[in-house]
């Protein structure tokens, strides 16, 4: 695609086939997730993969912060990065103009949340 040089109005692109609008190239999503090297021993429920208290306590510095997981690549990427595949970190108190963050509604309902 043209290379945009900003982020872009919302719905400016048409949807994908499930109906998701702006889901590559417009920022870096910041997910729950902790940072991890590979995804051996992740979980498989869909849950997200924090460290536990004990692990931080005792395997980083004092001071440090638990890096987080970033997906996809933003307008400022090369566009290899661009996919939801991509994975990078940032600790959570930096901010970046190409980071954002993805806000998830489910529908309500008792038969829809169990």
């Amino acid at each position: 695609g043209q290379y945009q040089q900003q982020t872009t109005a919302v719905k400016r692109f048409p949807a994908n086939a499930w109906g998701l609008q702006d889901m590559h190239g417009h920022v870096r999503d910041w997910c729950l997730d902790h940072w991890h090297d590979s995804y051996e021993g992740a979980p498989t429920d869909g849950s997200a993969w924090l460290n536990s208290t004990e692990t931080n306590n005792s395997e980083m510095a004092k001071g440090e912060i638990e890096m987080r997981l970033l997906r996809g690549g933003s307008w400022s990427s090369y566009p290899r990065d661009g996919r939801s595949a991509y994975r990078d970190r940032n600790p959570p108190d930096n901010a970046l103009n190409d980071v954002g963050f993805r806000v998830v509604c489910l529908p309500q309902g008792p038969s829809l949340n169990p």
